[in-house]
């Protein structure tokens, strides 16, 4: 993996790790190659057109399963970006079962449209020794099974013995047996254990091996036996769209007794989900309340609401035309349109309902208070959209997000005003003449 990632000409450093993975921890059969990209304005392509060409390049290597990842949007929420999820056995059943139920699941989610991959590190199959401790001829010798237990973790698996202090610093004290002495199988024959009578007897008296295939490790995630999955979504899907098809996988391919739960930032999107849907309520009905407070009518302010629609399905059509995620980035970008694209219609209906208060007829009031503010409001609007321009055409490092910012303002800018200077006079003709239907004509001496 080394050499290949020296033949991509936007990675000039890479490091290799041998015993630790990224998604896998500690492990002698895991590794990781971190490579780091050059700067944006040395290299024309992004990190997904390199993983692309890794892959092709990496294809034919079978002795290793390999997996791209890159780091998360957010440093401390897992180990990749992407989605990341735990498949559950609540059953406490057989390990090899659950690892086929994940090898089913993973099959068919990775047939899904939205999905660029899914995997995980988990493998039942790594080549193990099993130990097996006699212990009724420990009985026999006189000894206890954790004094042989002992001996074999001080000369294999080392043991902390004392401290010395030496040039100010505190130093621990560490015995174990030299790494030529504990790497074989047969180097069990040069250990050995006192017995009662206090003579040395050899270890493998007492233990023996046998070769057979298990996981690496096992965990746990909230109490059930786990299986970590990571994965991504392919170019043109959201992350949101990528957590809609684990659902619908999961309900037609996991057993009964078989969860999923998700971790990372999977698990904090779900989490905050409802809390846009609550966000965005909030700033309309804050909107309609300042709103009726200012005209002093629970009718009035629709006419200014019913127009934000408009903008902001221009900004999810700018978004769609552009290839733009619904990300979090264009959610902040519809809740800043609210006041933007209400700002625009409550100057014309604050100018047409001044002159109807001055005695001027409904539509005639909507159409000169449309006609005075137009100039002003296609000038701020307009200057406001070319001000975006550098972030929707933005390039190197932070594009994305200028895109999707830039992209989804600016149209919802465009289509909000366009539409919404013609949309206002004629809401404001139809919620006024309903109001006045039911609280009748305003009185001038308003205006005073």
């Amino acid at each position: 993996m080394e050499k290949i990632a020296q033949g991509i000409p936007e990675i000039p450093n890479i490091v290799a790790i041998v015993g630790n993975g990224a998604l896998s921890g500690n492990g002698s059969n895991y590794g990781r190659v971190v490579m780091r990209l050059t700067n944006w304005s040395q290299r024309k392509r992004d990190v997904q057109t390199i993983i692309a060409e890794l892959n092709q390049k990496t294809s034919g290597i079978r002795e290793a399963s390999i997996i791209y990842l890159t780091p998360p949007t957010i440093q401390g929420f897992g180990n990749s970006g992407g989605f990341s999820f735990q498949l559950e056995d609540r059953t406490g059943g057989d390990i090899a079962l659950f690892y086929k139920v994940s090898t089913d699941f993973l099959k068919a989610l990775n047939q899904r449209p939205e999905i660029q991959f899914a995997s995980t590190p988990f493998n039942p199959n790594f080549p193990q020794y099993m130990l097996n401790v006699d212990v009724a001829k420990i009985k026999e010798a006189g000894i206890l099974v954790s004094d042989v237990l002992g001996a074999m973790q001080g000369y294999f698996g080392g043991v902390y013995a004392s401290n010395f202090n030496q040039f100010g610093q505190q130093f621990r004290v560490m015995f174990q047996a030299d790494p030529a002495y504990r790497a074989k199988p047969e180097n069990l024959n040069s250990i050995f254990v006192r017995n009662a009578s206090g003579s040395m007897a050899p270890i493998t008296a007492f233990v023996s091996l046998q070769q057979m295939y298990g996981p690496q490790s096992i965990s746990r995630f909230n109490l059930f036996t786990s299986i970590a999955v990571n994965g991504s979504p392919k170019p043109g899907y959201s992350s949101g769209n990528a957590i809609t098809a684990i659902q619908q996988v999961a309900a037609q391919t996991l057993p009964a007794g078989y969860s999923y739960e998700y971790s990372g930032l999977s698990r904090q999107e779900l989490s905050a989900g409802s809390q846009t849907t609550f966000i965005f309520l909030l700033c309309l009905v804050f909107v309609y309340f300042l709103l009726s407070a200012q005209y002093e009518s629970y009718i009035l302010p629709f006419s200014i609401l019913l127009t934000l629609p408009i903008g902001l399905a221009g900004a999810f059509l700018f978004a769609k035309i552009f290839g733009i995620d619904n990300n979090i980035y264009v959610q902040i970008t519809l809740i800043m349109l609210i006041g933007l694209l209400a700002k625009n219609a409550i100057l014309i209906v604050e100018f047409a309902l001044e002159r109807r208060r001055n005695g001027m007829a409904i539509v005639q009031a909507a159409l000169e208070g449309a006609e005075a503010r137009l100039r002003p409001i296609l000038m701020t609007s307009f200057a406001f959209i070319l001000g975006l321009l550098p972030l929707m055409l933005a390039s190197g490092a932070g594009a994305n997000g200028n895109h999707s910012i830039g992209t989804g303002a600016v149209g919802g800018m465009l289509v909000g005003t366009s539409f919404g200077i013609f949309i206002t006079p004629i809401l404001f003709i139809i919620f006024q003449s309903l109001q006045e239907k039911i609280s009748g004509p305003p009185n001038p001496a308003a205006t005073e």
